[in-house]
């Protein structure tokens, strides 16, 4: 066995249901965003959607023409 092996010390096994408590241990200390900075960024978050949708459309709509003017001849 290495000196490396033998360093290394068991840690104390936690009951399953500590694990429930740590996380609502951790849930206790989360600030929580109030009902308008939620309402706000959740606007926001909509609004990057619809933005990043229509510029990824229009990006795809014009690649689409392109290929049908120069692969395929018409359009």
């Amino acid at each position: 066995m290495s000196k490396k092996a033998s360093l290394i010390v068991a840690k104390p096994k936690k009951s399953r249901f500590a694990f429930v408590g740590d996380i609502i241990g951790e849930l206790r200390k989360v600030v929580w965003p109030t009902r308008r900075e939620a309402l706000r960024l959740t606007a926001m978050v909509l609004a990057v959607c619809v933005g990043v949708g229509l510029l990824l459309g229009a990006i795809d709509y014009s690649f689409a023409e392109l290929v049908a003017k120069v692969f395929l001849g018409g359009g």
